[in-house]
């Protein structure tokens, strides 16, 4: 995808900001610390200069060039090395704050040791070379947890008044799936497979399937054309469609056989019960020339009577909106569960919820980790899922 040019210089700027950043404190913590003798030390800093310079170039690249077969794979090599640097920048925090509680209860002001860069001992020193160790070892269980077919996550989900009609009733949901440099089709095809066995009642897919333009990507998203289920498949915008050309994406699922919602709603009738299912695009869509913003309420404008009312929104937050409108249950995804420990303790910034089954004001909101991943293919504390929700009579 091309960015406009202000739009692309604004990004250029702060990535090479926050580069420079990373790239000395990383260079501080791991290389001059150590006190090198100068030539190791220069070779040292340059290794992670060259590492975080792959990094962005990663990040810049395919969106300057756009998808090839040797875009992919440097694409790939860059998403690796950014896997690893969020495991050694984690380990090495870790290991600096040990460093300081030592300091501290040890008497010597931990402010100091801030502040300074000491001479290490060969205990510390060992540490540096075993961050390495330990970061690679997370990066390659992360790889493999990511890479893996998701599991199936069964969630019993309470709803008040719920019929009997309904009791029961199965909603598959996908999430957060990233077709794009790292998932293809080959990956994507055993995730439906894995689906269709749940015959499920309902399956929908609360948005960002993509990383890229359909041009780019309409073979590896096919399978979803294979998704099954009794009442037919539904489809959100995540915000990563708007990235990659929302209202040609909608389309393209449309013609996939997708029911995309946007702020639109459809009665399902199972049995002698009446589900509303009502969709929402993405919590920033109204930003983008030309599209929506997320209303709950418009979206509920003119719906017929019924007993149970599912909400599908991208983002948790959009629940917000959703308040006092009679919604009993949002569908969400967005925050990955955090994907790559220790960031699932930071989601909380953003956002209301991190994963799983929790209450937003009058609103129960189950949250996916998400079926994919976006960047590094590394999953760690967060394993991917298929989600399989039952509703129960409360």
């Amino acid at each position: 995808m091309k960015l406009p040019l202000a739009q692309l210089l604004t990004f250029l700027g702060m990535v090479l900001l926050i580069a420079t950043g990373m790239a000395t404190w990383l260079s501080w913590r791991l290389v001059w610390i150590l006190d090198l003798p100068a030539p190791w030390s220069l070779v040292g800093t340059a290794a992670i200069v060259g590492w975080i310079g792959l990094m962005v170039a990663g990040m810049i690249l395919p969106r300057l060039l756009g998808k090839g077969p040797v875009m992919d794979r440097f694409a790939q090599l860059a998403f690796l090395a950014l896997g690893l640097f969020s495991l050694v920048l984690s380990t090495t925090m870790v290991r600096d704050l040990l460093w300081l509680s030592w300091d501290l209860f040890s008497g010597i002001p931990a402010l100091a040791a801030v502040a300074s860069v000491p001479r290490l001992d060969r205990a510390l020193a060992g540490s540096t070379v075993a961050i390495g160790g330990i970061s690679l070892g997370l990066l390659l269980l992360g790889w493999r947890q990511a890479r893996s077919t998701p599991a199936v996550r069964r969630v019993e989900i309470p709803i008040a008044g719920l019929p009997a009609a309904l009791d029961g009733f199965t909603i598959a949901q996908l999430s957060d799936i990233h077709v794009g440099p790292t998932i293809d089709a080959t990956w994507l095809a055993p995730v439906v497979a894995r689906t269709n066995e749940l015959q499920a009642d309902l399956v929908v897919i609360t948005g960002d399937v993509v990383d890229g333009s359909v041009r780019d990507l309409a073979r590896h998203v096919a399978p979803l054309g294979g998704l099954r289920g009794r009442h037919g498949t539904f489809f959100v915008t995540g915000n990563h469609e708007y990235y990659a050309g929302a209202r040609d994406w909608c389309a393209h699922m449309q013609g996939l056989g997708l029911r995309v919602l946007d702020n639109e709603h459809v009665l399902i009738e199972h049995g002698t019960g009446r589900l509303l299912l009502v969709g929402v695009p993405d919590h920033h869509a109204g930003r983008f020339p030309g599209h929506r913003a997320p209303d709950p309420a418009a979206a509920l404008a003119g719906a017929p009577s019924r007993d149970t009312t599912v909400l599908l929104a991208h983002q948790p937050r959009t629940g917000r909106l959703a308040q006092g409108l009679g919604i009993d249950l949002q569908l969400s995804g967005h925050t990955h569960g955090g994907q790559i420990w220790p960031w699932m303790h930071m989601v909380w910034l953003q956002q209301p919820m991190t994963a799983g089954l929790e209450r937003l004001g009058d609103l129960q909101v189950y949250t996916s980790r998400g079926t994919g991943y976006w960047g590094p293919p590394v999953r760690l504390g967060a394993p991917p899922e298929i989600s399989l929700l039952v509703l129960r009579a409360a």
